[in-house]
């Protein structure tokens, strides 16, 4: 498994940020990677990227305004994330942790390491990125 984190502040109220990160429904008003959600329940959601490509999410930690937990799957990869939230004045920094093992793929460790550790940091700034744009 490999893991990666990436911290950010945006300039706007850690409430505003919460309230939007856990709509996932209107992810595709926002992120630029997604092109629609389908909810299943209160505590799973699948997303789609703009091909189609699906992932579901699982909701495993809710601590209001403070922290948000999901198992992560498709068909390459599986995982965990975990963003915090912590406000600072009229700010809130984000902490965005996600860890995840590639699935499908028969490479030598290394090769499966670095395909792990691209994904992750794709996917997260680009989160972040989208994030920020929206809220400023």
């Amino acid at each position: 498994m490999t893991s990666s984190n990436i911290k950010a502040m945006i300039q706007c109220d850690s409430y505003k940020v919460w309230e939007t990160v856990l709509a996932v429904e209107h992810y595709h008003t926002w992120r630029s990677d997604v092109s629609k959600t389908e909810l299943i329940d209160e505590k799973q959601f699948i997303e789609y990227s703009p091909n189609g490509y699906s992932t579901t999410f699982t909701v495993t930690v809710v601590e209001q305004y403070k922290r948000w937990e999901l198992n992560v799957r498709n068909s390459h990869t599986k995982g965990h994330w975990t963003i915090v939230f912590a406000s600072k004045g009229n700010e809130t920094e984000i902490d965005f942790t996600a860890c995840v093992t590639a699935e499908m793929l028969s490479m030598r460790p290394v090769g499966k390491s670095v395909f792990e550790q691209t994904y992750l940091k794709k996917a997260q700034t680009q989160f972040v990125t989208d994030l920020k744009k929206f809220l400023q």
